[in-house]
């Protein structure tokens, strides 16, 4: 009921995302926040932007000071008309515009002592010491969370005080963990032996947990939470069980997370502190032995006139998500305090840093920029074309960071943005260059027009073309010759693999940048100089995880194989039986022309205990009751038919034992929740598949399924085979049957066609979530599998990506720090960071990447930006001057040509066939291979080659033979 039921005080699309990384509680207490905000120069605008994407419910802003040219390095809300203007009045109505949920205000007096009252967090930027001491005073005897924080340059910091009695509800980010249960033993203590596979080790001494779906020891199931010790085996005791029934079978295991309490002390205490630390009270003797680092003092105040985007947006980024951790008491604070530099950005060489006269003031936008790079780099800024591949929630951060620091703003520059999605609801909570009104319409075209409002002078071309094999017409040699480098924001690995392998072949340096709830990293590879790019192989194999078909329709053992059970069930149901059923009405073919069983199977599921097309709501209410019964019940008892519980192998192991769970069938009942769902979402789909009226009258649905007959047996189909045990498991049609379906088909034909509806997950009024949810519960329930809840389910099947506007914020700054690096010039590889960090723990890492493997081969080295070239010639080469060339320049004696999987070479061919290729020239012989014409623009043909006596994981460079 409740999946129908939503909260109407929470617009649970809008925030979908991010409800996935906080849970509902703490989103309700967020979206009834009150924060005060003082400081609107480029730090507060990012703490306000990412709290109004959130949701808080109030905002209230305070900055009196008139805007400068320096704000608008950093200051994405305001722009050349805001010139003397007061920043918080020329920022409120932007920031209201963000999310119409949010009241953003202004207070334009004093703060004072009781104005703090009304807030629950105060947050203070560009304060200075002073007032910070004085407010956090206030807080800490209110009890007002207090939050100071700046920037300057490449420097900055963040403080907070939550006061002396803090505690944290939900302190970590992850799960509760749950496992399966093996077997639970009576005694004193009763000890619990896990399912095999279980992650046992993530379960420690002192854990609480509970337990649900035990049957025999019912005792355990929903009682307090028990605490636990674990045993070296692995097993666990769980406390007396001595006078418990007897254990039968099935249940979970589920940890308890616990509550938290940090105790802060306010600022003035933090500085008493710092000042009694021995270093600051050296003798003269002790300074002289360590003296002061003149050459770091001089670089930190060299860099800190300005204020720069990446740093506010790095900062802002952690800034809002300890607000957000402080009204929702959701993932610990941080404790007390956060230094941040990236000094790294500057030169190793002090003498390469720019001259006074290079940083003094323009009146120009890029002043705060200039102040520490100097107008000579925001030239070279300006003359960059870039190409940002995805204009996602991370892209539309780099767009913002981009206009803001004027990359490819200049004469000869320009920003490239592809992304081929168009903008949804769901959206609008993290991308925060869209409006509700830019919904359906291109991300790229609407993320180029409001890039070009926050800085004029940029020229952004959006395109609607993926960036993957199908369009390398149009991302070719001609494209990649004038970019100077490439932004990728993509969500998926495959995605990103892609891009990488273009940035190593064109040799163009790759930004790389990715998000998990608060989990982010930002990656930078140079051509020559780190690494290629490389996904991790255990995220690389989970975004392409499947599960054998033969576990997923008969022997599952995990949720996701029920949910992956009911996502194929969705499919077969609901779009394919239409499409089949469609396509037979225009192509008037028989089902002895169709392909194989399966089709049979889906259509007499489709075809249900009804011979002809439903004509009414009453009709879709009884094929799903059918189709209820034939895979919960009936289903199930022909399974143990042929898999009695009983049934043992040859070598006496039972049938039903390890990950196989014995399953048992349903019975129908209009008063189980799950039970009405499955049958409501079911008729739903039916009805809209067919054109027909649907309905959501919970209490007629009842009173309907009353008064429907029990559905025959005999009617519905045999979903299991006769050996069920083998994989390759399809039903059994004998002659009788296909007339009987090609009877139905015929029939069903002859009306109007049918609408196959696609699994559309963000759309909660639909019912395709609701029926893959019920269904997977329902089968759950079948095998005693631990069932997850709806918006479990829906993260699942719809491979969501958690996300939030603060940890993407984080990364997109950290992206552009690198993106200073690339753009200043040769830099060595000490110079660049990798960084990964998790805002719900407070952990932040940055790291050198790797140099690039070097390989060898005789007398040859390369690493995987290295290539062989032939350069364009007249006459062109033949393959057997290619071949000459090869071995007498690098001694290489080919045995293998290929121009992508296409042979066009080998040194064991015949002797005639060598005699007719040979002769031909490279570009004669790959349009003969291949039947294809070169693309006009195309430059380069790539060829890989392998060679005699290599070893066999030897990767030649490329052969990169220019046309």
């Amino acid at each position: 009921m409740d999946a129908l039921n939503a909260s109407k005080l929470l617009n649970e699309e809008l925030y979908s995302r991010q409800l996935y990384v906080l849970g509902s509680p703490a989103m309700q207490k967020i979206r009834g926040a009150r924060v005060l905000l003082s400081g609107l120069q480029g730090l507060g605008a990012e703490v306000a932007k990412n709290l109004v994407l959130m949701g808080v419910g109030s905002l209230t802003l305070h900055d009196p000071h008139p805007t400068c040219w320096s704000d608008l390095a950093a200051q994405f809300l305001l722009s050349e008309q805001d010139l003397e203007r007061s920043r918080a009045e020329a920022s409120q109505e932007l920031l209201a515009q963000l999310n119409r949920d949010v009241k953003v205000v202004m207070h334009t007096g004093d703060i004072t002592e009781d104005l703090l009252l009304d807030f629950q967090v105060v947050v203070l930027t560009a304060a200075k010491l002073e007032e910070q001491l004085k407010v956090d005073t206030w807080c800490h005897k209110h009890g007002v969370c207090f939050l100071a924080a700046d920037t300057w340059g490449l420097v900055g910091q963040l403080f907070c005080d939550f006061g002396e009695n803090f505690t944290v509800q939900d302190p970590t980010e992850a799960e509760p963990l749950t496992a399966a249960i093996q077997h639970i033993s009576q005694g004193s203590p009763g000890v619990l032996t896990l399912r095999k596979g279980a992650n046992t080790h993530y379960f420690c001494d002192g854990d609480l947990v509970t337990f649900s779906g035990i049957e025999g020891m019912i005792e355990l199931n929903d009682c307090a939470p028990r605490s636990i010790h674990v045993r070296e085996d692995g097993s666990l005791e769980i406390g007396d069980t001595a006078t418990f029934s007897r254990y039968l079978c099935g249940g979970a295991i589920t940890e308890v997370k616990r509550p938290k309490t940090v105790r802060h002390v306010d600022a003035e205490t933090v500085v008493g502190l710092a000042q009694d630390l021995e270093p600051l009270k050296w003798t003269e003797e002790e300074r002289l032995e360590q003296p002061l680092d003149e050459a770091l003092v001089r670089t930190v105040a060299l860099s800190s006139a300005g204020v720069l985007s990446p740093m506010v947006a790095m900062l802002g980024a952690v800034a809002a998500q300890e607000v957000l951790k402080a009204v929702s008491r959701t993932f610990m604070p941080l404790d007390q305090w956060l230094y941040f530099d990236a000094l790294d950005c500057l030169p190793e060489d002090g003498e390469l840093l720019p001259s006074p006269e290079d940083c003094s003031p323009r009146g120009s936008r890029y002043d705060g920029q200039i102040a520490v790079f100097g107008a000579g780099f925001q030239e070279k800024l300006g003359r960059q074309h870039y190409l940002l591949v995805g204009a996602g929630a991370i892209g539309c951060e780099l767009l913002k960071g981009f206009a803001l620091v004027g990359l490819g703003a200049g004469n000869s520059g320009g920003l490239t943005v592809a992304d081929m999605d168009r903008i949804e609801l769901s959206n609008l909570s993290r991308q925060f260059l869209f409006r509700s009104q830019d919904i359906g319409r291109p991300k790229a075209e609407v993320a180029a027009a409001a890039a070009q409002g926050l800085n004029p002078d940029l020229q952004v071309i959006p395109l609607t073309y993926p960036l993957d094999p199908t369009t390398e017409r149009i991302y070719g040699d001609n494209f990649f010759s004038h970019v100077d480098g490439v932004a990728a924001a993509l969500d998926s690995f495959q995605a990103r693999r892609y891009v990488a392998a273009r940035c190593t072949h064109y040799l163009k340096p790759l930004l790389e940048a990715g998000t998990l709830g608060t989990r982010g990293s930002a990656q930078v590879f140079v051509p020559h100089v780190t690494e290629a790019y490389r996904a991790p192989a255990s995220a690389a194999a989970s975004e392409d995880t499947s599960y054998p078909v033969c576990t997923v329709r008969y022997f599952p053992s995990t949720a996701e194989h029920t949910l992956q059970w009911a996502r194929n069930e969705f499919e077969g149901l609901f779009r394919l039986s239409a499409e089949t059923i469609n396509h037979h009405q225009q192509a008037h073919t028989s089902l002895t022309d169709m392909d194989g069983t399966q089709t049979l199977t889906l259509l007499k599921s489709v075809f249900g205990v009804l011979r002809e097309r439903p004509q009414n709501w009453q009709d879709c209410v009884a094929w799903a009751l059918g189709h209820w019964e034939l895979c919960f019940h009936y289903g199930i008892k022909q399974l143990l038919r042929h898999l009695p519980p009983n049934k043992v192998l040859e070598d006496g192991t039972p049938f039903w034992s390890g990950p196989k769970r014995c399953p048992q069938p349903l019975e129908f009942d209009t008063n189980q929740d799950t039970h009405l769902l499955y049958i409501l979402a079911a008729a739903n789909l039916y009805a809209q598949m067919h054109g027909l009226p649907d309905s959501r009258d919970w209490t007629a649905l009842r009173e309907l399924l009353k008064l429907l007959p029990q559905p025959d047996p005999q009617q519905m189909v045999p979903i299991f085979p006769s050996n069920p045990e083998l994989a390759s498991a399809s039903a059994e049609f004998g002659p009788e049957q296909l007339k009987e379906l090609n009877k139905a088909l015929e029939v069903w034909s002859m009306g109007p066609p049918l609408k196959p509806l696609m699994f559309e997950k963000d759309d909660d009024s639909n019912f395709h979530v609701d029926f893959v949810a019920a269904a997977a519960s329902l089968r759950c329930q079948n095998y005693g599998i631990p069932p997850v809840n709806r918006a479990q389910s829906k993260l699942i099947v719809g491979q969501i990506i958690p996300a939030i506007a603060t940890t993407t914020a984080a990364v997109a700054g950290l992206v552009i720090l690198e993106l200073y690096k690339v753009v200043g010039g040769p830099r060595p590889r000490s110079a660049f960071r990798h960084s990964y960090l998790h805002l719900a723990e407070n952990y932040l890492i940055r790291y050198m990447p790797s140099a690039p493997a070097i390989q060898t081969f005789h007398h040859l080295k390369w690493t995987c930006w290295d290539r062989l070239k032939i350069p364009a010639g007249q006459p062109e080469r033949t393959l057997e001057s290619l071949l000459a060339h090869l071995q007498e320049q690098h001694g290489l004696r080919v045995r293998m040509l290929l121009h992508h999987p296409a042979l066009l070479y080998s040194a064991r061919w015949s002797p005639e066939k060598q005699a007719q290729c040979l002769p031909l020239r490279v570009t004669e012989l790959v349009q003969r291979v291949t039947g294809q014409v070169p693309a006009p623009g195309l430059r380069v043909l790539v060829l890989q080659l392998s060679c005699e006596d290599e070893e066999e994981d030897t990767a030649f460079p490329p052969l990169h033979y220019e046309l």
